[in-house]
Formats: structure tokens, sequence, C-alpha cells
């Protein structure tokens, strides 16, 4: 039952997505990485959320919220006041000047070799980090859910290879042949699926805990340990309190304004209007997102006692032992669906920088515009078969995932400066952002691979050489040694923007840039954007306010 239900809703996703893509014309770069700048603001929504859930996510989050509680919502809410900031200051300004790339603007702001260095930091920090982890952890998650060693009679090894070619393959032919839109769609109906069996889980589960009842299981929850439900983390958590306020919106304003693999939906828009509609659904939908995110592992501490051996096993044990069994087939669809999402995602945002930022402007500028996504495919092709290649050799995966934010601060915040100053400032030269991206990753880099373990290791030496043994003061000793991640990304980032307002100062442009209109689609804004915006920043406050104590 549960492997038919599966088979009926991923064939249906997907015959409904090439019945909507059939007769498109996808011979020329908007057709092919825009969607021929015709999504409509549900599509947009839906393909944004999709795009950013995957296993990954919706496992290590939970699992988070089972060590931490409450405060790592802040993943999830805070995104909602990124994604406003993107609808009301930066949409406006991609719509306007045309842009297929988030890198294209670079090249009109500073120049060529700016945009291709950033392009390639992309395509890096998507090649090495987000495709052979989506594709690992999805693929562990699916035989996992199916038993597929016991089915099939292999080794778990030769069951993640399996797992792994299977989802690369329907992934590649979503992104690589079906282009942005096929892309969208699916991840719209997906997003249906993921918003209705995601509920199931935090809803059964509370049932279960509440003999029966969701508010009695909801007060159950609360009533055991209500310092679990605290908005402000603390020193040693995932996210501490202070943190929301330095590197914590940083990272979320790079993600959802400036990350090719999200924005791109949003460039695809058929409208500013439309575009901004999609972004303020989106954002309102992130506020619900701990629903789905954080509070089934909150769940799972208090079902299992806290006993389990990794918090990365409450989300799919507590999927276990409390979803009906008819309905693991549909959940494992929807699940598989989120998969998919994030691979053809990555996959297609990595086409388009590569066609446009790449093949065009180095290798044949000369290339018409169906020669350029031809080899745009090609090159997505190879990317995903050298995903497929390296994703079964991460035999540590799970500790990747907890470092793999602070992993793509390496590119994540100096492409963030050059694009905030480029913005910002009217004169500030080329050279200064070439020397804001190599400074900021270099400085990065230093900081948290050499320095910060240096200085944790003593201050850990140290304290045993006084006479500490608790395992906890010595892990609160290395935490106090260092400031946390997101703080160093915010000082890395006022000391890029100044080194690049400094230079800027002495060496400015001859000219000042204007932006031009490029006429590709309407930039009449929708007309409620800023007080609907300003709703959704109240709330997301609100809730905050609520929670803390």
């Amino acid at each position: 039952m549960a492997i038919i239900s599966f088979l009926a809703f991923t064939i249906l996703v997907a015959v409904i997505s090439w019945w909507s893509v059939r007769n498109a014309d996808e011979s020329t770069s908007d057709g092919y990485f825009l969607g021929g700048r015709s999504l409509t603001a549900g599509v947009i929504a839906g393909s944004l959320l999709l795009t950013n859930l995957s296993t990954e996510q919706i496992v290590g989050l939970n699992g988070s919220a089972y060590k931490d509680g409450l405060s790592v919502m802040a993943w999830e809410t805070l995104a909602a006041l990124a994604i406003v900031v993107t609808a009301v200051f930066l949409l406006p300004r991609y719509l306007k000047g045309g842009l297929t790339t988030v890198p294209q603007f670079l090249a009109e702001r500073f120049d060529t070799s700016t945009k291709t260095i950033t392009s390639a930091l992309f395509l890096t920090g998507y090649v090495v980090v987000l495709l052979p982890v989506i594709l690992y952890s999805g693929s562990v998650a699916v035989s996992g859910m199916f038993n597929i060693p016991e089915r099939l009679g292999v080794s778990d090894m030769t069951a993640l290879v399996i797992c792994i070619w299977g989802i690369g393959i329907i992934g590649s032919i979503y992104a690589v042949f079906g282009g942005l839109k096929a892309v969208a769609v699916s991840d719209s109906i997906n997003a249906v699926g993921l918003i209705i069996g995601g509920l199931l889980i935090p809803v059964f589960g509370l049932m279960a805990i509440g003999d029966g009842g969701i508010i009695d299981g909801l007060n159950t929850l609360i009533d055991s340990d209500p310092s679990r439900f605290d908005s402000t983390g603390e020193p040693g958590q995932e996210v501490p309190f202070a943190t929301i306020f330095t590197g914590m919106m940083l990272v979320q304003l790079f993600y959802w304004g400036t990350n090719q693999q999200i924005i791109q939906r949003a460039l695809g828009a058929k409208s500013l209007a439309e575009g901004q509609k999609g972004l303020l659904l989106a954002a309102f939908l992130k506020i619900l997102g701990p629903i789905i995110l954080v509070l089934p592992g909150m769940i799972a501490f208090y079902y299992f006692e806290g006993g389990l051996d990794s918090s990365d096993l409450a989300y799919p044990e507590l999927v276990r032992a409390v979803l009906p069994k008819p309905l693991v087939g549909f959940f494992a669809a929807v699940l598989f669906g989120a998969i998919l999402s994030s691979f053809n995602s990555v996959l297609n945002s990595s086409v388009t920088l590569f066609g446009i930022d790449i093949y065009k402007q180095h290798i044949n500028k000369d290339a018409s515009e169906s020669t350029v996504v031809k080899y745009g495919k090609i090159f997505g092709v190879c990317l995903a078969l050298a995903a497929m290649f390296i994703a079964p050799l991460i035999s540590n995966a799970g500790s990747l995932f907890s470092y793999l934010q602070e992993i793509n601060g390496i590119y994540s915040i100096p492409i963030f400066t050059i694009i905030v100053i480029g913005y910002a400032t009217k004169r500030v030269p080329a050279i200064a952002a070439k020397i804001g991206i190599i400074s900021g990753s270099l400085m990065y880099i230093i900081s948290q691979f050499w320095l910060g373990p240096m200085m944790r290791d003593n201050a850990v030496a140290a304290a045993e050489a006084s006479g500490i043994t608790d395992p906890e003061a010595l892990r609160m000793a290395s935490i106090d040694a260092y400031p946390h991640y997101l703080h160093v990304m915010a000082i890395l980032f006022v000391a890029n923007i100044i080194i690049m307002l400094i230079i800027g100062k002495l060496y400015p442009r001859d000219t000042p840039f204007e932006l031009e209109y490029t006429k590709k689609v309407s930039i009449e804004p929708y007309k409620y954007v800023k007080p609907v915006g300003g709703l959704i920043c109240v709330i997301v406050i609100a809730i905050y306010v609520y929670f803390a104590k």
C-alpha cells in the first residue's frame, strides 16, 4: 500500500509537470532559464517553499529543535523578514535591469571578471557542497523509509547508490530537460503535498502524547518543560539570541535576496507586482514553517524522553512511531518531492550560471540563444553525473549538515557584500569588488578553520590543566573562547564594507553607475507590498515577544 501511494503521487506530479510545459518555447534563454518570464505569484511561492526545503533541513532542523527547543525557529521566522526586504528593495532593481542571473548585475555595475568570479563561487558552492549533500541525505531517507536493502537483498551501500542514481536521474530530467518552468510547476504541486504531509506529523504526534487530543497534547508538551518554548536561545545553543541581530540576518538576506538558486524563481515573474505577491506569500508561509520544521522535534524529545542516540533520528523515528501505516507512502512521496526539488533547483541554477555567465561570456560570445541552452544542458548532465558519483563518498554526512551554514559563509558573505555596495553606491570601482570577494573569503577561512579551532583547543587545554574535567564545562570553555560563526560573519561583513568604501573614496569610478530599465517586464509594484510586508514583520516580532522568557 505504501509503495502504491508513493508511486501514484509521484507519477501524478510528473504528468502534470509535463502537461504544463509541453508547448513551452525553451529554445531561448528566457524561455528555458526563466520559464519565459511568465511565473505567477502562486507558482513562485510554491517553488520557493520547496526549493528551500529538503531532507537535510526537515530532518536537521527538527533534530536541532530536539536538542535546543523553540529557539532554532530563527532559521524559519527570520527568513520572512529577509523575504520582505527582497520584495520591497531588491526585486524591483533586479527586474528593472532584466536580470537572468544575479552575477549579471555585477558585470554591469563593476566588470565582467567580477561577474565570472562570483558565478564560479556560486557554482563551487553548489557542486562541492549542495548537490552531493542533497543526494546523499535524500537517499538515506528514501532507503530507510522503504527498507531498500531488505527488499532488494543488497547491502546498505548498494541500496544507497541505487537511490542516489534514481533521485539524480529523475531530478536531472526535470531540471535539465524541462527548464525552470517544469521545476517550478512540480515544486508547486509538491508544496501542497508537503504542507499537508508535514502538518500530519505534528498533528499525530500531539495526539499521541495527548491521549487523542491535539490541544491536550500541546498543553502536555508545554507543561512538561516550559523552558524549551523560549524563543531566545542561550550561549552554547545553535542560535544564541544575540546572533539574530548580527550574522543570522545577513545569512537570511543572502539566501533569500541574492542566492541564484532561490531568487531565480522571482526573476522569472511575469511582472514586478506578481513577483512581489509571490515573495510575500512565501514570507507568510515561512512564519508557519516551525509547525513542520521545529514542533515535531520538540514532540520527539517528549515522546522518546530525550533518549535517542542521535538528535538527527528525532524526525524519522517520530514519523515511524505516530504516522498511520496507510499514510507512509504518501508522506514518502512528499519527502521525495522535497528531495527532488532541492536537487533540481540547484542543478537548474547551476546550468543557468554556466550558460549565461561562463559559456556565453567566455567560451562562445557569438553563440545563439539555442546554442547557449544546448550547452547549458550538456553542462547540467555532466554536473548531475559528477554529483551522483561524489554523493556516496560522503560517509560523514551527519556531521556535514551541522557545518553546512558555516561552510557556506566562505562565499555567501563576500558575495552579499559586493551586491549591497553595488546597489548602495554609484562610484565604488570594480577593483574594490574583486578585493572584497577575495578578502572576505580568505578572512572567513582563516577565522573559522584556523584561528577559531586553535583558540578553542587552547581554551580546553587550559581548562583541563586547571583541573576541570566536566564535559559540559569543557564544552562551554571551548564555546566562550571564540565568537559564534554568525557573529564572525557580521564582523567580516562590516570590515569588507569599510574596505570597499575606502577604495571607492581613493579610486572612484570615472562616471557614476545608473541602473537602466530594460522593459522586459512591467515594474509597476504591487500596491500593497509595503503594508503587507510591514504586517509580516509585526507578526514575526510579536511571535518572538510572546515566546520570550
